[in-house]
């Protein structure tokens, strides 16, 4: 079983913060430009995070 992680608050206030705010300004421009549902854009974040899940997690859906 992976152990459990936590981003420090340097990385929280740094990396983490910048991530999320260019994840979400790429989903806008995403929805922008193709005039896509939401619910595309979750399926699209979905897939992205499937590549993510542990083999356990994987299995277990």
């Amino acid at each position: 079983m992976n152990e459990p992680y936590s981003f420090n608050i340097d990385q929280m206030n740094g990396i983490v913060e910048d991530t999320y705010t260019n994840i979400i300004e790429e989903c806008e421009n995403l929805r922008k430009n193709t005039n896509c549902p939401n619910e595309q854009v979750v399926a699209l974040l979905s897939v992205i995070a499937s590549n993510y899940a542990t083999k356990t997690e994987k299995n277990d859906n």
